[in-house]
């Protein structure tokens, strides 16, 4: 008769897409996720049946004053379970009261936002060139249409030449030129001609670098990215962040020496469960938060799923990389050599690999850029929103047009009336 297997204790939390602890209507808990088939299979060739026994704060493991540990670090040190699955990330204060088995990945920490997008701007007709450069096309405007005026007002004493209007006609051939339109009047003489060369060469560059410029950012949009950094987000005040209750992040930046995680430790807002759970209120601009990559990735597939759309972006820049994530076991405990030779052949063979991307489908729809979110067959189509400028633009110049005119008509009618 074979003996009974024995039964172990086994500490697991609320963490997808690795598991989730849900009580059965027997009163017994279960575990959800890629962590459920990692438990079978050490079950298994391990021989043994586990029993799942959540933390009762539902948190990973904080250390407190008085040595004890809160969360599944602190059933680990109790020894009230032989194994948590969490996973959790190696710190040298939590290996003082556990043991860790071999990574089953590296993690990353970075801050998720909302997803920035792009904004229509109705100064964008502007923005090919800088305040600079347009201060440096309108001084040249005026200089060589004082020049032009000038030499063309000069030609026609020297040369005892009769043209009337010459001010108005040499300015306006300026302007036009510039604007890349045809004018039937020219200089008559050489100094004039060598005028008109050298300002048609120079307005093909300044309207051909514009036009181009003006038509590749209308085709592919510049995103502004608020907050890409942690020095961004610490920056700035529109948008309050918080960090994830037990976790080693928050004892992280509590403990840091830095004045930057010193910075995002005290300005922080309360602590959230998951980030997963907050992801609808980060998606609506409520908050950030500075999560672990694959509970980022979980989110944003889960907001594509539902959706269709990507809400949510993973900030570049990393607030701590190349972390290590392994399963608990209480001190000198039997079951960790096993363990490890186990998980490292599941890693080899690819399936703890495959187990967790089957959680991740439809995320990486969602880390391309944001500029490339509104395109649609590799076009950007122009918006109402970003043609507005030139509109008002036209509006403003009839507008004066127009009270011009009024102008001349009033001034004409008194003179009018005033002569005998």
């Amino acid at each position: 008769m074979a003996a009974a297997k024995p039964t172990i204790q086994v500490a697991a939390g609320q963490w997808m897409p690795f598991g989730a602890s849900r009580l059965q209507a027997n009163g017994t808990y279960m575990i959800e996720g890629p962590m459920r088939y990692l438990l079978e299979v050490l079950s298994h060739h391990m021989n043994f049946e586990y029993e799942v026994v959540p933390p009762p704060d539902g948190m990973w493991g904080v250390k407190q004053p008085n040595d004890s540990w809160t969360g599944m670090i602190g059933q680990i040190q109790r020894q009230e379970v032989q194994l948590a699955v969490g996973p959790f990330t190696v710190t040298p204060q939590r290996m003082t009261v556990s043991d860790f088995s071999i990574p089953l990945l590296h993690e990353n920490w970075a801050i998720i936002t909302p997803r920035p997008g792009v904004k229509s701007d109705i100064t964008g007709f502007i923005k090919p060139f800088t305040l600079q450069v347009w201060l440096l096309i309108l001084a040249s405007l005026v200089s060589v249409s004082m020049a032009m005026v000038c030499v063309a007002w000069a030609e026609t004493k020297i040369f005892r030449m009769v043209v009337k209007n010459i001010i108005s006609k040499a300015l306006m051939w300026i302007v036009q030129t510039l604007a890349q339109e045809s004018s039937e009047w020219l200089p008559k003489e050489d100094g004039g001609r060598l005028i008109v060369i050298t300002w048609l060469l120079a307005s093909l560059v300044f309207m051909t670098s514009y036009g181009g410029i003006l038509t590749a950012m209308l085709t592919v949009p510049r995103v502004t990215i608020p907050i890409d950094s942690l020095a961004d987000l610490v920056s700035q005040s529109d948008l309050p962040w918080r960090t994830v209750s037990g976790s080693f992040m928050l004892t992280f930046l509590e403990e840091s020496e830095y004045e930057l995680h010193q910075k995002a430790h005290m300005h922080q807002g309360p602590t959230i469960k998951t980030c997963l759970a907050e992801r609808q209120n980060i998606a609506d601009g409520k908050l950030a938060a500075i999560c672990d990559d694959i509970s980022m990735l979980k989110a944003m597939a889960e907001d594509f799923s539902t959706t269709g759309e990507c809400h949510l972006y993973i900030t570049r820049e990393k607030v701590l990389s190349n972390l290590f994530l392994c399963l608990a076991f209480p001190k000198n405990s039997p079951y960790l050599a096993k363990t490890n030779y186990i998980v490292r052949v599941l890693l080899e063979a690819g399936l703890w690999d495959k187990w967790l991307g089957d959680q991740l489908a439809n995320s990486s729809h969602c880390l391309r850029h944001p500029k490339l979110d509104r395109r649609r067959g590799g076009h950007q189509p122009i918006d109402m929103g970003s043609f507005i400028g030139p509109l008002l633009l036209l509006l403003f110049g009839a507008g004066i047009g127009l009270v011009v005119f009024l102008c001349e008509q009033l001034v004409h009618k008194c003179v009018h009336q005033s002569q005998p």
